[in-house]
C-alpha cells in the first residue's frame, strides 16, 4: 500500500481536531472549576503579538478545508470566524470533521503531483502536492493546534502531551 496524500493528511487531521475537542472541553472544566470567565480563556494569547486561543482553532480548521480544496483543486469553501465561546469553538470542529466525512477523498487522487500556487512575494511560491502538504500544510496545521495547547496550558489547564496526541 502506498502513501498517498489523503492517507496522510485526513486521519492525521481527524485525530488532531478530536484531540483539540478534549483538550477544548478540559479548558472549559478548569474556568468552570476555577471560577474563570470563559471569555477570558477563549481570548488568552500566548504572547500579545500572537493570536488568542480561538483564532487558533478557527486557524485550524481554516487550514483543513483549505489544504483538502487546494488539493482537489475545488474552491475553498468560506468560514465565518466569528467564534467567542468553548460550545462555539466545539461546534467549529464539529463543522470542520463533518466537511471532512463528506469530503470526496477520492478528488485528492494523484494530488502529490499537483502544482499548487501559494499566493507569497510577487509571483507565489509553487510546491508540489507532497512537498505542500508536507512542507507546508502539515507544519501549519500542527502550529496553530499546539498554540491552542499551549494557551490552556499557560492559562493552568491540566494538560499533556497524550491530550495533545489525542490518547488522553
Amino acid at each position: 500500500m502506498s502513501l498517498t496524500v489523503d492517507r496522510i493528511a485526513v486521519p492525521t487531521m481527524i485525530r488532531t481536531l478530536n484531540a483539540l475537542k478534549g483538550i477544548l472541553e478540559k479548558g472549559e472544566a478548569f474556568a468552570a472549576a476555577s471560577g474563570i470567565e470563559p471569555a477570558d480563556i477563549v481570548n488568552a494569547r500566548l504572547i500579545d503579538d500572537m493570536h488568542p486561543l480561538k483564532r487558533q482553532i478557527q486557524m485550524v480548521t481554516d487550514t483543513v478545508r483549505r489544504v483538502l480544496c487546494q488539493l482537489a483543486e475545488q474552491e475553498v469553501a468560506s468560514v465565518e470566524d466569528t467564534e467567542e465561546t468553548f460550545a462555539e469553538l466545539q461546534l467549529r470542529i464539529d463543522s470542520t470533521l463533518a466537511f471532512i466525512d463528506a469530503f470526496d477523498t477520492s478528488t485528492l487522487a494523484e494530488s502529490e503531483d499537483k502544482t499548487i500556487t501559494l499566493p507569497f512575494g510577487e509571483d507565489g511560491i509553487e510546491l508540489d502536492g507532497v512537498t505542500f502538504l508536507m512542507s507546508f500544510a502539515m507544519p501549519n496545521f500542527y502550529f496553530h493546534a499546539a498554540t491552542a495547547y499551549n494557551i490552556l496550558r499557560k492559562q493552568g489547564v491540566d494538560l499533556g502531551k497524550m491530550d495533545f496526541l489525542g490518547q488522553a
